[in-house]
């Protein structure tokens, strides 16, 4: 019975299995990567949202919560506020039935809660692009991470 070499059988298996593993830890330090990105935008959108509860001037502030949001986030010119919008960057509350009610810009305590208060709230949405250093094909080039934060403002 005739048998063949078997002296390179276990270099070959280790090649193999080798690079199988590095095509795996390269799929893990993407995905790693991922969801730093994904957590560093949320705390942009919290740090943004505690600037504007501060007080109500500050929560009409969408530049300074931008800056905000900006100082905690990784990349800051990457990073962009996608509410609050328009005029009003706050919505009120009735604090005992959670009724919404309509408040203005000009008197925030301007809502009538019967038998209760108005609460306050600033709701802040930031978000970036994620450009992973490997492409797969068949999935996308960039990915779109949002990030928000909601927060009652001091009254």
């Amino acid at each position: 019975m005739l048998r063949g070499k078997e002296e390179g059988q276990a270099l070959v298996e280790t090649a193999l299995s080798m690079s199988l593993f590095v095509v795996l830890m390269l799929g893990a330090v993407e995905f790693g990567r991922l969801g730093f990105a994904a957590i560093e935008v949320n705390n942009a959108a919290k740090a943004a949202a505690q600037y504007g509860s501060q007080d109500h001037a500050r929560a009409l502030d969408q530049s300074g919560m931008l800056q905000a949001a900006r100082s905690e986030f990784v990349n800051p010119s990457a990073l962009s506020m996608t509410s609050p919008s328009g005029t009003t960057g706050y919505a009120c509350n009735c604090a005992s039935d959670g009724s919404t009610v309509n408040c203005t810009a000009n008197d925030p305590k301007s809502p009538v809660c019967p038998g209760s208060y108005s609460e306050v709230t600033v709701t802040v949405q930031v978000q970036t692009s994620f450009n992973p250093l490997i492409h797969v094909p068949g999935l996308p080039a960039t990915y779109n991470l949002v990030g928000t934060a909601k927060q009652k403002v001091l009254q």
